[in-house]
This record gives structure tokens, C-alpha cells and sequence, in this order.
């Protein structure tokens, strides 16, 4: 077992430096004072990048529409390639044993897989946080816009071939458009599954899996090819869900499919799972709470997830989902006095889910002082309206970081979170800005909110600083686990410094 309390404080030290140089102390530790941009630029494999700007790209991710449409098939190719594995000998408890004792680190991050300026600008802050942790974890969509197999060479070995651990991962529900098979190629070793004819409209419409280039696969592997990055044997990843065990927790990764609801055997493994003593933490593709709202996973059999991490017997600790693309915190006050974290982390490469929309909080017991989010709502609402103002030449819709703070402490009633350089005198024409933006309800709006999020909101992705992305590190002692949120702008002084947005420390112990 490798001793990590010396690489814990280090940590800590460059957590105490990143408070001083986040978004919620300055405009400069938002990245709104760029001076220049930061390394990422040359980690980048070209200047084209990923843009959802194109029908052709839209097309392609057409299964998310055809699921609700005709029903996610999802659950039954997900049997096939569990049943594939059993086959091949996998442990049919979907365990991973790292060789990490009770203290160890790793990083969790979300929505990773885009190309993109957005996706390499968060790898060298992660590089320098991540130094020294045990593995990495991805929780939902590697791989923009359909989990290609084809696709991971700049979208996953290339941002993280300086990574020097393990990385697991599961899949959101843009890696199942390709029906999983880049997902389940690269993460657990497997091959292809033979077509299975899908009769009816939905069949002749469905966007079928790419056949996978194995020597440029080959290739591409060779990027993160060092012993030390294998999750091999006893480590390797098992399937599309799976459970991480040390001796102070499990890290249970759950598969959501595309239309978020569990089958019924991924469910009756995560019942047993969840019965095992030690502390736990839910990794999965959707969050069980976010924008002020409660969405917990459908389980096939009856009732939801969050019926599972809730019973005191199983002893959940946090939920931790990818999926919308920022990041976000609840703590929830259950009847018995535990609280559970709750939490969004999407923003890991993906273009940015704007934070202004969520209202002021009020959901399961949790109020606005006791909410965190990154972007700030005032930095979202700038950076939307700057986005619009320049892209539809429409000038009086740019509102200064200062002046959209000011009017989302207006629409959420609290103090602004960081203290502004000067008065702010809020005006006719910045409300009506606001409002088309999304930040008071209005039913003339530019695709920022919640109505265009789902088919839109892509339209609005950007490859210029400030990104506002941001990834986590997790410290495990046997006492104790401790999530921090660092940001990463893009901008040079945020990968010397990551900004430390958010810490919370959660006790292992009853």
C-alpha cells in the first residue's frame, strides 16, 4: 500500500492558496482578467476542435429523441454485454480492488469527452491537483457526441496521457449512442457484440454502432501506455457499472442508460452492494438533485435510487452525478439527522450548463446559504449575455460580471458572494438583458434555460477563455472524505493556481 498523508497535505496547502484565487474572492479568479491564456492551448491535437454548430453533429446524436420516442433500448444491451463479460470471466460482483489502503486520494470528474479547447483546459490544473492520487474516475459522457470508438484518440488518451494512475469510468448517455461499444472496447477490454436486429421504426432510424479501427485504437492507447496507467488485473474495469473497495469506502459507479432508469439486474446488484457496512459514495450519469429540483434514476422494478442511498442501513455518504455540465452542491438533511451531499460535477470538458437559471433554492430542506454552485449565477449571466451580445450583434445585452452579480443578488434575494469594486446602479436595460437570458422567468428567451436545455443549449458552446469547467479531488482517511470543487478558466494564472470554488468534509464515522 503506498502511504499518501504526505500528498494529502500537499493538497491541502494548494487548497488553502486556490481560496485565495477563486471566483468567489475576485473577477480575476473568474478568469474575467485573462492576461493570457494558459498552456492548454498547446496540449491540443489541432485549432479545428468539436462544435455542436453543425446539423451533422445533431443528426448523429439523434437516439436521445428516438429513446423517448419508442422506448431506450438501452437495459437490454446493457444484459448483452453484461452477459458478454460473465462469459469472459469477469467478477460477476463487479468489483475493482486498487491497491490503495484507508488513505488515499483520486479525482472525479464529469462530461469530459468534446476535443476541445473546454476539455484540455481543464487537464493541467487536474495534473497538478491530481499529482500523486490513486485513480481517476469519470462519471458520464467520455466521448461528445456518440461514443465513438473511433473517437477516444483526442478525446480521452490524449488530454490525459500525463495522467499517471488508473482511470475508470461510466457512461452517460451520449456513450450509449454508439450502442457502448467504444465504451465497453476501451474500459473493459471487450469485443465487439454481434448486430441484433431491432425491428420497427425505431430500427430503421436508430443511428447504428461505428466498427471500430483497432490499429488506430492500438495507436491511440500507446498515449497512456505506462504500467502505472493500466487498471489491469486485479483492477481492471469489469462493465458498464461496477464497485471501487478500499478499507474506509466503496465508490459505487452506477449506468444510467440513455432515458435514466436502472434495469432490473444493475438493480438487484446495487441492493447487494449497498448492504456491505463500509461508508459509500454513488457515482452516476444523472444527478439526483440539481437546478432545484429532484430527479432521481427510475429503478425497472419499482421506486428510485434515491431509495437505495437513503436507507441508513446502506450508508450513503454522497451522490455524486454527471450529465449537466457545472457544478453543483446540496446538502440534505435527512429525518434521522444525516446528511447526505448531493452533487453535480459535469463540468469536465463539455460546454458550460448555465448556473443562472437555477432559482433560489428551496428543495428538500435545503436553502440558498447552505447551496453552492460553480459558475457563480453572476458570472453565468455575464458570460451568457457577452456570448449573445457579440453573436447576435446586439450590444446592450452585455451585462459587466459586477452588473449581472448585482441583478441575479436582486433575483435570488442574498448578498452578492464576492464583494464588488464600486456601486452598481441597475437599470431598465440590464432587467430586460436578464430577462432574455433566462434569469427571471419570461417567455421570450435565448437558448439558456431550462425549455431550450435539451435540444438547444448546445448552440451555445464556445472555445475562448473563460471556460468556467471544473473537476474534483477526493481525500479519504478512515475518519473522513473531503470533496473539493477546483475551477479551471483556461486563463494561465488558474492552471499555476487552480481555484479552490468549493470544500465540504464529510464524516466516515457513525
Amino acid at each position: 500500500m503506498v502511504d499518501h498523508r504526505k500528498d494529502v497535505v500537499m493538497v491541502e496547502v494548494a487548497a488553502e492558496r486556490g481560496k485565495q484565487s477563486s471566483s468567489r474572492i475576485s473577477e480575476e479568479g473568474a478568469g474575467w482578467a485573462c492576461a493570457q491564456t494558459g498552456t492548454f492551448a498547446q496540449l491540443r491535437p489541432d485549432r479545428r476542435g468539436f462544435s455542436w454548430l453543425n446539423l451533422g453533429t445533431l443528426w448523429r446524436s439523434r437516439n436521445e429523441i428516438l429513446a423517448g420516442l419508442f422506448g431506450d433500448p438501452s437495459g437490454q444491451v446493457r444484459a448483452r454485454w453484461v452477459e458478454a463479460q460473465e462469459a469472459r470471466g469477469i467478477d460477476q460482483e463487479f468489483r475493482i480492488k486498487p491497491p490503495v489502503g484507508g488513505d488515499f486520494t483520486f479525482l472525479l470528474l464529469g462530461d469530459t469527452g468534446e476535443g476541445d479547447a473546454s476539455q484540455y483546459s481543464v487537464v493541467p490544473g487536474l495534473l497538478k491537483i491530481g499529482e500523486k492520487t490513486s485513480f481517476a474516475v469519470i462519471a458520464s459522457d467520455v466521448i461528445y457526441p456518440t461514443g465513438s470508438g473511433n473517437e477516444y484518440g483526442d478525446k480521452f488518451f490524449r488530454p490525459y496521457q500525463g495522467y499517471d494512475a488508473p482511470i475508470y469510468a461510466i457512461p452517460g448517455n451520449h456513450d450509449w449512442y454508439d450502442g457502448l461499444g467504444g465504451f465497453m472496447r476501451v474500459f473493459c477490454d471487450a469485443p465487439q457484440l454481434k448486430p441484433k436486429p431491432d425491428r420497427g421504426l425505431r430500427g430503421v432510424l436508430w443511428r447504428k454502432p461505428e466498427t471500430i479501427d483497432e490499429a488506430a485504437l492500438a495507436e491511440a492507447r500507446k498515449l497512456r501506455g505506462r504500467t502505472s496507467q493500466q487498471a489491469g488485473p486485479p483492477a481492471a474495469q469489469p462493465g458498464p457499472y461496477w464497485v471501487i473497495e478500499s478499507d474506509s469506502l466503496l465508490i459505487v459507479g452506477v449506468d444510467t442508460g440513455i432515458r435514466n432508469e436502472i434495469d432490473r439486474a444493475q438493480t438487484e446488484w446495487l441492493r447487494r452492494v449497498s448492504r456491505d457496512p463500509r461508508p459509500k459514495i454513488l457515482v452516476t450519469g444523472k444527478p439526483i438533485y440539481t437546478g432545484n429540483e429532484y430527479k432521481p434514476s427510475r429503478l425497472e422494478d419499482g421506486g428510485t435510487i434515491d431509495d437505495i442511498v437513503r436507507d441508513p442501513a446502506h450508508r450513503y455518504v454522497a451522490a455524486i452525478g454527471g450529465d449537466v455540465h457545472n457544478y453543483q452542491r446540496y446538502p440534505v438533511r435527512l429525518d434521522d439527522g444525516r446528511v447526505i451531499q448531493y452533487v453535480v460535477t459535469g463540468g469536465g470538458g463539455a460546454f458550460m450548463h448555465a448556473t443562472h437559471i437555477i432559482d433560489r433554492v428551496d428543495v428538500a430542506g435545503v436553502h440558498e446559504d447552505g447551496f453552492r454552485c460553480y459558475p457563480l449565477r453572476g458570472d453565468s449571466l455575464s458570460f451568457y449575455s457577452q456570448l449573445y451580445a457579440k453573436r447576435l450583434r446586439m450590444r446592450w445585452l452585455y451585462l459587466t460580471p459586477s452588473e449581472a452579480a448585482c441583478i441575479m443578488s436582486e433575483r435570488i434575494r442574498n448578498e452578492p458572494v464576492r464583494t464588488m469594486a464600486g456601486p452598481v446602479r441597475i437599470t431598465r436595460r440590464m432587467r430586460w438583458a436578464a430577462r432574455l437570458l433566462g434569469a427571471w422567468p419570461w417567455p421570450l428567451r435565448l437558448p439558456v434555460d431550462k425549455v431550450f436545455h435539451r435540444f438547444l443549449s448546445e448552440l451555445s458552446d464556445w472555445d475562448t477563455p473563460p471556460f468556467f469547467k471544473q473537476f474534483l479531488h477526493v481525500t479519504v482517511t478512515s475518519d473522513a472524505l473531503t470533496l473539493r470543487c477546483f475551477g479551471a478558466t483556461g486563463c494561465l494564472a488558474q492552471e499555476l493556481e487552480p481555484p479552490l470554488e468549493d470544500e465540504v468534509r464529510i464524516p466516515l464515522t457513525v
